[in-house]
């Protein structure tokens, strides 16, 4: 690729980028919108069940039941409302890795889409794209990854907010188990590499993917998670999400991976990135 396609490649890149960000933001800044509208129709199911008689008369039939249900619908406390629908996130998740695993092992047309990806990216893998994407990867690999758990636990700590150390190592290490996990038992093997790459893993999942997609999406929660302004937090995590998907497209570019194994990986990160951020809110400190 010579040096003027090579610009004019970049340049349009940008412009997408900027582009999926003003939509981002336009998306973003409705549902911020939709929330604060709803937030004051939200209530308890036990103030509801005061002037709702099917509601009192579950209550008085089966008290156990309707307390669960008033524990797993309050709106106002994380253990409610929100972690019901987090557990629902997750459980869908599972369900998408599980549905992954199922055409990969039956061999439906996932497998051809994989291999048709792979080859169209044939030509392009040379030159200063490269060098690019040789680059990128390297911040999904374990070296960088582990040094930026190291660095953030130490900035968590000098900055009094510990309760987010604990909750960054289960995701990252639950996701790094759950991923050699599924390349130990899948036994998938990667596509045909370039010279400048190697690997000795098994493809299915790509542990680049689940790593970026754990510890970066993690790092964007904890420096969110206190900012006041909504377009701090929506910057911080639109960012990290073309970081994200920045490591995963390069696996799929150097031939690493097939983009089942990327997309299965975010999945696997996704799942884990919830968990720490149900842990994250359990042990964050109550405040008035």
């Amino acid at each position: 690729m010579s040096t003027p396609q090579l610009t004019g490649l970049i340049a349009a890149v940008l412009v997408v980028v900027l582009l999926l960000h003003q939509l981002a933001w336009f998306v973003w800044r409705l549902l911020v919108r939709l929330a604060r509208d709803l937030s004051p129709h939200l209530h308890d199911w036990s103030e509801v069940a005061r002037a709702h008689p099917l509601r009192a008369a579950l209550a008085a039939r089966w008290p156990r039941l309707y307390e669960a249900m008033v524990r797993r619908s309050n709106p106002h406390k994380f253990s409610g409302l929100p972690l019901t629908l987090m557990t629902v996130a997750a459980l869908y998740v599972l369900g998408l890795i599980g549905g992954l695993i199922e055409d990969l092992l039956q061999r439906e047309g996932i497998v051809s889409f994989d291999v048709t990806i792979n080859n169209f990216f044939g030509s392009y893998r040379a030159g200063p794209l490269l060098e690019i994407f040789l680059w990128l990867t390297a911040l999904g690999g374990s070296p960088a990854i582990v040094a930026v758990g190291v660095v953030t636990t130490g900035f968590l700590w000098a900055h009094r907010r510990a309760f987010f150390v604990a909750p960054l190592w289960i995701t990252f290490l639950g996701a790094q188990a759950t991923t050699w996990a599924g390349k130990l038992l899948i036994g998938r093997e990667r596509p045909t590499f370039i010279e400048a790459v190697s690997a000795v893993s098994p493809s299915f999942p790509s542990g680049h993917a689940t790593a970026a997609m754990a510890v970066y999406g993690y790092l964007a929660y904890a420096l969110a998670r206190d900012v006041p302004s909504a377009r701090a937090r929506f910057e911080l995590g639109f960012w990290a999400a073309v970081l994200i998907a920045s490591v995963g497209f390069s696996r799929i570019f150097l031939s690493l991976h097939y983009t089942s194994d990327v997309l299965s990986g975010f999945l696997v990160g996704g799942f884990w990135l919830l968990v720490g951020f149900a842990l994250a809110e359990i042990a964050r400190p109550a405040r008035p």
